[in-house]
């Protein structure tokens, strides 16, 4: 029996060619699909958000949901400032981050620079199973055993206040910065490291000046994540935080965040239709234009410092 030629097999019209360029083209389309899917959610997400938004709008000023300084939806004379929300949500975010990007940054430091590869492959899944903790168990942490603690230090800390979900949210987002920042320093190429010790500079120095600044562009992603995560807390927020829409940026008061009146006015009996319950989408849709907003910037830090670098 004659052998078939080679070029029978290399033919674009051969069976086995042709089935295998239908696998593939199936792949390729399951693929497209898996990846055009998140778009079309992020998508319709915003279209439900800016179109209960637009009749809130019909009702409300947009100078008096930016200046107004108090918001009361429920109350029988409602107020729609979203200032105490903003600022409650960035005084949170704030205290979160002054504890989780420099406890974070350090861990990282450590695990990438200093711990050898037995610590490492203990310490880092320890480290990350802080993210799984559910974050309703954070909310009554904060409450049952920070804010006691607190007001030992503070003995007029009231029950509910910022400071004690600041900092349990910065524990929270801990796992997010260090993971991603030690990744990062991680995948900085080790001949960087070799010249730093050549020319004489110890661990630390190598480690601040050549492997952070090199890894940058990955680091400021970690930044990014948990800012993005600390904004978009609830539970811990509106356990412990107290949800009253308070003007201020005392944080041993207790002041109510975005996602916090999200949760309070979903609970509620509001008619749908209502200003009171359009007020939700508005204050979803200013949510996220504000991790829009940080998504942005950390991309153009990431473009930047991929150039430098």
């Amino acid at each position: 029996m004659a052998r078939p030629k080679l070029a029978e097999f290399t033919s674009a019209n051969h069976p086995v060619r042709r089935i295998r360029r239908i696998k593939e083209l199936l792949i390729e389309a399951v693929l497209f699909a898996a990846a055009a899917s998140s778009v079309f959610v992020t998508l319709g997400i915003v279209y439900i958000l800016v179109s209960e938004s637009l009749p809130f709008f019909a009702h409300v000023s947009f100078t008096e949901f930016l200046t107004e300084r108090e918001w009361t939806p429920l109350f029988a004379e409602p107020k729609y400032g979203i200032l105490p929300l903003l600022c409650g949500t960035f005084l949170t975010t704030v205290i979160a981050l002054l504890l989780a990007i420099p406890l974070g940054t350090i861990i990282a430091t450590y695990l990438s620079e200093y711990a050898n590869a037995r610590a490492r492959e203990i310490l880092k899944p320890i480290l990350e199973l802080l993210a799984a903790v559910p974050t309703v168990v954070y909310g009554y942490f904060a409450l049952l055993f920070v804010t006691p603690l607190l007001q030992k230090i503070m003995p007029n800390l009231p029950g509910f206040n910022v400071l004690a979900a600041g900092l349990v949210i910065g524990v929270m987002i801990i796992p997010y910065v260090s993971s991603l920042t030690e990744d990062a320093m991680r995948a900085v190429p080790g001949y960087l490291r070799e010249a730093s010790y050549a020319v004489g500079a110890s661990r630390m120095q190598t480690a601040f000046r050549v492997v952070i600044p090199a890894a940058f562009s990955g680091i400021s992603s970690a930044y990014i994540l948990g800012i993005s995560r600390a904004l978009g807390e609830t539970m811990v927020v509106a356990i412990a935080a107290g949800m009253q829409p308070n003007l201020t940026l005392n944080p041993t008061e207790p002041a109510a965040t975005i996602t916090a009146f999200i949760v309070q006015v979903s609970l509620g009996d509001l008619p749908h239709g209502s200003v009171g319950y359009q007020s939700i989408y508005v204050a979803g849709l200013t949510l996220l234009i504000l991790t829009l907003t940080f998504n942005v910037i950390g991309f153009a830090l990431r473009k930047r410092f991929r150039e430098v670098y």
